[in-house]
């Protein structure tokens, strides 16, 4: 789907559990995320610490939408 979205000349961000798959499936905007069950969040942290958690992913996926790429780029 991130493919065909991109080939319409709009950036795609994925942010993925497991970085590989999006690596195979032609993603070109990677963000690892926390974990499979909660991709941008984690639950089990205090409220502040989660919405930090939250917040940081979504500026990195702003981030990665600004920036301009030639191949598949992880944003770490």
């Amino acid at each position: 789907m991130a493919k065909t979205i991109e080939s319409f000349g709009i950036p795609v961000v994925h942010i993925c559990s497991i970085v590989p798959i999006s690596m195979a499936v032609g993603a070109n905007r990677i963000i690892p995320a926390v974990g499979i069950p909660y991709p941008v969040g984690n639950p089990g942290l205090p409220k502040e610490e989660e919405l930090q958690v939250r917040r940081r992913i979504v500026k990195k996926a702003l981030e990665a939408l600004s920036t301009d790429i030639e191949e598949q780029t992880v944003f770490e």
